[in-house]
């Protein structure tokens, strides 16, 4: 019988936003939950993300931001993955002014964390996601 393959997580910043504290928590809060996650740190930009997680292939490309950016950053990833035809599940994290998490998922992010969001709460969301695009 064979294994059942596990979630693959590309987690990056964009930008010049520097600070990952945030962002190596959730690596760690997923990697805990069994998936795989790749961290590509900090100083990306969208064309480096869509590459690899071509490459890694994975299923969740998760975005942290502190310094804002989130919206233009965000919207030019998710055209960039509809133009690859990506079926990678992005979620957002970090400092997003309550009215920006509209507009993200407009866009077609799948999950928004701001601080103090828990790992299940981060789980069952790219399980949910995931669970939903299973054709």
């Amino acid at each position: 019988m064979m294994a059942e393959r596990r979630i693959r997580v590309l987690i990056a910043k964009m930008g010049l936003d520097g600070h990952d504290t945030g962002a190596k928590v959730v690596a760690r809060m997923l990697k805990d939950a069994g998936m795989e996650v790749i961290y590509l740190g900090p100083h990306n930009l969208a064309e480096d993300m869509v590459r690899a997680a071509r490459d890694e292939d994975v299923d969740v490309i998760g975005l942290s931001f502190l310094a804002g950016q989130h919206l233009v950053n965000t919207a030019k990833l998710m055209r960039m993955l509809r133009a690859q035809e990506s079926g990678c599940l992005v979620v957002v994290g970090g400092i997003i002014p309550q009215e920006d998490c509209v507009r993200l998922r407009a866009l077609g992010v799948a999950g928004v964390f701001g601080p103090g969001a828990t790992a299940p709460e981060i789980v069952a969301c790219i399980e949910r996601g995931l669970a939903s695009a299973v054709p």
